[in-house]
């Protein structure tokens, strides 16, 4: 992985509460996010990973694919919050 080309902004920590709960019950989530284009992209899977690397968090999903968590817009229609 490449160093981050922009400044990463920290998601609600209640927010990445509840991204762990849903990786720890192996639940099916609906992602909404923007892909490294900025275009809006929507995936469904199962969260494996939430990680941080090069002081980005970053959550891998069970389809291989990676998203900075500053990326998503929402998770199973549940928008995330501005800031922490």
């Amino acid at each position: 992985m490449s160093a981050s080309p922009q400044p990463y902004q920290p998601i609600d920590c209640n927010y990445y509460d509840r991204l762990e709960a849903w990786a720890t019950l192996h639940v099916d989530c609906k992602i909404d996010y923007y892909d490294e284009n900025g275009q809006q992209q929507e995936v469904t899977a199962i969260i494996e990973d939430l990680y941080t690397y090069e002081k980005v968090e970053y959550m891998r999903m069970s389809t291989g694919i990676v998203i900075r968590l500053d990326k998503l817009i929402a998770v199973n229609d549940i928008p995330v919050p501005a800031s922490c």
